[in-house]
């Protein structure tokens, strides 16, 4: 199979990914940091790890702050949840997951309001829209770096300084960017990093993380962290305060070696990669009648998230002939994103979802190119 659904979750993964996985579970899949034998501080050791790579990635000082979770999802809903509260307005923008956007409009309900700040046609978000919608009790700022719908990049820097010169928290949703583009916590003013492990960071389903740079956020879980087990009340040391119960030992092993890959390959060069074989997948698509392409045409502001629409089949049709005729993984529909349907004006049909990843090829991109041809000619 050809795979191009990368941005749902990426498939091959680099062989120590694997090894390191089948190691723990073989080896040292003791509960970490909960026993005082050596197969638990083993675990323990390769936790840290993992969250000094993290730390070393984004740019932050202190390894702690990551906070381990499930995915982004968990990651989002941890700093949404646990920071805001009744009388606070909070700013997102129309390109928004679900896991932003379902999180922000529950919370109405608790009397946190919340405004959307429009994208244009592209799915970019300009930032002074965003100082625009900046209110007395403004307190959260969050934005979605890469659109997982269009592949358009977000200014998180020029937004980070906004939100830090407004006395503002900045929440930066990284599950399209983190592993592709580089992203340091410090130069950009950021005060929550989500992120997941299983996309471009190249590790395993079950894995996210999210990085906590104000204390006063509250745990969305309580309960057994291996520490003051006398307590009964939560700790407030880091990442104990957020990190109740047993962690994903085995998967953040997997995590780890992922992103030792991104770092031994070059992260520019990964980015590189993706956006020689955006820029032949764009330039095909230019060609083919009827095709209409969401985002920018060029790859200096996107990266390998390449949506389009056809006035010759619904998005549906062409995502099941490209899997049961050539073979071809793609995603159709609306990708947990309705909003930003809406900027696109793709709210009534979806898009076909492209998402290139690491290690797909030139050989992928023109197979995929030819079939599209030929389903669409």
């Amino acid at each position: 199979m050809i795979y191009l659904d990368n941005s749902a979750t990426s498939l091959i993964k680099p062989k120590e990914v694997y090894a390191a996985m089948a190691d723990c579970m073989k080896n040292f899949a003791a509960n970490p940091g909960r026993s005082g034998h050596r197969l638990s501080a083993q675990a323990a050791v390769k936790v840290l790890e993992c969250r000094e790579e993290l730390c070393s990635m984004f740019g932050a000082d202190d390894a702690n702050r990551f906070i381990f979770t499930q995915n982004a999802t968990e990651s989002l809903n941890l700093a949404i949840k646990g920071f805001l509260k009744k009388g606070d307005h909070v700013i997102l923008t129309q390109m928004e997951h679900n896991s932003v956007i379902r999180p922000i409009f529950t919370l109405e309900n608790e009397g946190i309001s919340h405004t959307m700040v429009d994208a244009d046609i592209y799915g970019r978000v300009n930032p002074n829209d965003i100082e625009n919608a900046i209110k007395s009790n403004t307190k959260l700022i969050v934005v979605n770096h890469v659109s997982n719908v269009c592949g358009t990049v977000n200014d998180i820097e020029a937004i980070g300084k906004i939100a830090g010169k407004n006395g503002i928290a900045f929440l930066v949703d990284a599950a399209q960017s983190a592993g592709i583009l580089p992203i340091d916590i410090k130069k950009q003013n950021i005060t929550f990093l989500s992120l997941t492990g299983h996309k471009a960071l190249l590790g395993p389903q079950g894995t996210g993380a999210l990085y906590v740079g104000d204390d006063s956020l509250i745990p969305l879980k309580t309960g057994g962290t291996g520490s003051y087990s006398k307590l009964s009340y939560q700790p407030d040391d880091l990442p104990d305060k957020y990190e109740s119960g047993t962690l994903n030992t085995v998967g953040i092993c997997g995590l780890c070696e992922g992103i030792k890959f991104i770092k031994k390959v070059g992260i520019e060069n990964i980015l590189r990669h993706e956006q020689d074989l955006t820029q032949i997948l764009l330039e095909n698509l230019s060609v083919m009648k009827g095709v209409s392409v969401q985002g920018y045409m060029s790859n200096s502001q996107r990266t390998g998230v390449v949506s389009i629409t056809s006035d010759k089949k619904m998005p549906s049709e062409i995502s099941e002939l490209l899997n049961i005729e050539y073979d071809i993984a793609t995603r159709s529909g609306y990708h947990c994103a309705p909003y930003a349907h809406k900027a696109l004006k793709t709210y009534d049909t979806g898009s076909l979802r492209i998402s290139i990843g690491a290690f797909n090829t030139k050989i992928d991109i023109e197979q995929l190119s030819s079939a599209l041809y030929n389903i669409l000619k």
